[in-house]
């Protein structure tokens, strides 16, 4: 049985017992959480869609709250010597799937 899910604003296909990193959660490690927007169900070859998921939701727990990779974003203009670096890391959860 699997279920696409959006979260964290990324679609995802999940499993009972898959971990998965979304954008950053609230909430504490070992938390609790539901995640509602829940798009497509696969029971065995069933597959379930639109308003007759109706109110479905996937429980998850929230193993850690973590970075991601750091991304370098460099500006340059030609002729005017203006260069400017900067770094970005987003801040990531990852949830572990406990049940669809």
């Amino acid at each position: 049985m699997y279920a696409v899910v959006a979260a964290g604003g990324t679609q995802q296909r999940v499993e009972a017992g898959q971990q998965i990193t979304v954008d950053r959660v609230v909430g504490e490690p070992g938390d609790a959480v539901q995640l509602p927007a829940v798009l497509v169900v696969d029971d065995a070859g069933a597959v379930t869609t639109g308003p007759e998921l109706g109110d479905r939701t996937i429980a998850a727990t929230i193993v850690e709250h973590t970075l991601g990779p750091k991304i370098r974003v460099f500006t340059y203009k030609n002729k005017s010597r203006q260069r400017k670096t900067r770094g970005h890391r987003s801040k990531l959860t990852v949830l572990n799937i406990e049940k669809i």
